[in-house]
C-alpha cells in the first residue's frame, strides 16, 4: 500500500480503479446514464479542485503570507503558488466546460443561460461559475504572474498586481457560496 500512497500518480490511479471496481460490482458498465454520470462526476471533481484551491488561496495561503518569515515566501511564491495557480486555472476551465456538457446533454443549457423557469437556478450558477472562470484566466491569472514575477515588473506594478489579484479572488470567494447553493438547489428541486 506504501508503494501506492507514496506516489500522487499511483494513487489517483488506484481511486479511479477503485471507482471502476464498484461500478463493475454495481453492475454499472454499459448503461447510457453511466456516460450522464460520468461527465457530471468530471463537472464534479473539477469544481472540487477548482474551489477547493480558490479556498485555500483565501483561507490559508494569504492570511498565512504575513507570518511567514520573508526567507522562506520564495518557496510559496516560486513553487506552490504557480504550482497551485496551474492546477486553480486549469480546474475552473474543467469545470465550466464540463458544466456545458452536463447541461447540453440534459438539453437546457439556453433556457439556464436565459434563466427560464424550471432551470432558472442552475443559470444562476452557471452564469456566477462563468465570470469566476473569467476572472481566473483573464485577471487574477495575468496580475499574478507579476506579483510571483513570472513576468517581470517594477516593484509598484508588482504589488498593484498582487492586490488586484487578491481581490478579484476575493470576489471570486463571495461569489463561490451562491454559485454552490445554486447547484445544490436546483438539483434538489428546492428552487425552480
Amino acid at each position: 500500500m506504501a508503494f501506492i500512497l507514496q506516489s500522487l500518480g499511483r494513487t489517483v490511479t488506484a481511486g479511479v480503479v477503485l471507482l471502476v471496481i464498484i461500478l463493475a460490482a454495481m453492475g454499472g458498465f454499459g448503461s447510457a446514464a453511466l456516460h450522464s454520470v460520468g461527465i457530471r462526476w468530471l463537472h464534479v471533481v473539477s469544481g472540487v479542485l477548482w474551489i477547493g484551491l480558490l479556498w485555500y488561496f483565501n483561507f490559508v495561503q494569504i492570511p498565512s503570507m504575513p507570518k511567514i518569515p520573508d526567507e522562506h515566501k520564495p518557496a510559496i511564491g516560486k513553487v506552490i503558488a504557480p504550482e497551485a495557480l496551474f492546477w486553480f486555472r486549469w480546474a475552473a476551465l474543467a469545470t465550466v466546460v464540463t458544466g456545458v456538457v452536463v447541461a447540453l446533454a440534459g438539453n437546457y443549457l439556453v433556457q439556464a443561460l436565459s434563466f427560464q423557469a424550471g432551470v432558472r437556478t442552475i443559470g444562476v450558477g452557471m452564469w456566477l461559475a462563468i465570470i469566476m472562470a473569467i476572472n481566473v484566466w483573464f485577471i487574477i491569472w495575468p496580475n499574478q504572474k507579476k506579483a510571483l514575477g513570472i513576468v517581470t515588473v517594477e516593484a509598484a506594478e508588482k504589488a498593484k498586481a498582487a492586490r488586484v489579484a487578491m481581490l478579484t479572488s476575493r470576489i471570486n470567494t463571495m461569489f463561490s457560496f451562491p454559485m454552490l447553493f445554486c447547484m445544490i438547489a436546483q438539483k434538489s428541486a428546492i428552487l425552480g
